[in-house]
């Protein structure tokens, strides 16, 4: 009788707890959508076939891409993707993996093999984040640090841009904090609006991991959706300040 209570007991705790869960992150999404009216989306071959006008139409303004990861994976989906959304209004703009194994250069080299500049109307985005054991035992700063350099140089050299560096608070405390003043920053945070650790601000922010819309139908049901940090006008001349 007493472990049936008690199982009982962690089971409502348990409820309480997704529950709590669910209704922050419904209070982020609503607030986002509302605070922010730039909003977008960024896809992987996840989502699979994705029909960008259907996207469009939804108020989509922005999306960015998954191109590549580490030294020489592409994106199964990534040549589709950035090809039939040349044919939208959707701003749009390709993201990197950042893998801890390879060298930075030939992270780039992936990247920049794949992505041509006169596909994408923002900058290039490198996405670093924890993974896998990292998480446990993250890598040194001078690793990261040595990696992401030799990224963004090999991509300013070639888009003419500094790259977006995606992030979390997590990482961004240990590896951006300080640093790469002149790359902007697209922050995951689907608890509540993100305030970076020293006082920085950020140019996107990721609010949600689980959001849906109409317009894919990939194994994954769900999308990440984000905005902008400031209004329609801002959004379109930051899109008019790229070098493309």
């Amino acid at each position: 009788m007493k472990k049936r209570k008690l199982l009982f007991r962690i089971l409502i705790a348990l409820l309480f707890c997704a529950l709590a869960v669910y209704s922050i992150t419904v209070y982020t999404s609503r607030r986002a959508r509302k605070n922010f009216p730039v909003r977008g989306v960024d896809v992987s071959s996840y989502q699979g076939y994705i029909d960008w006008e259907e996207l469009e139409e939804r108020e989509i303004s922005f999306a960015f891409i998954k191109a590549t990861e580490g030294s020489s994976y592409r994106d199964r989906c990534f040549e589709d993707n950035i090809n039939n959304i040349q044919g939208t209004d959707i701003a749009v703009g390709a993201y990197h993996f950042m893998s801890f194994e390879s060298d930075g250069k030939a992270q780039a080299e992936n990247f920049i093999t794949a992505v041509s500049p006169e596909k994408i109307n923002l900058p290039p985005v490198i996405d670093l984040e924890l993974y896998g054991d990292y998480n446990e035992k993250p890598p040194s700063a001078e690793r990261v640090g040595k990696i992401l350099d030799d990224m963004i140089n090999a991509l300013y050299d070639t888009y003419g841009e500094m790259p977006i560096i995606y992030t979390n608070r997590r990482a961004y405390s240990l590896y951006v904090s300080g640093k790469y003043e002149k790359c902007d920053i697209w922050i995951c945070d689907v608890i509540k609006k993100p305030a970076l650790p020293d006082g920085r601000n950020w140019t996107f922010w990721q609010y949600t991991h689980t959001g849906k819309l109409p317009g894919y139908d990939g194994e994954e049901e769900h999308i990440d959706l984000n905005v902008f940090c400031g209004s329609e006008k801002e959004f379109k001349e930051y899109v008019k300040s790229g070098h493309y």
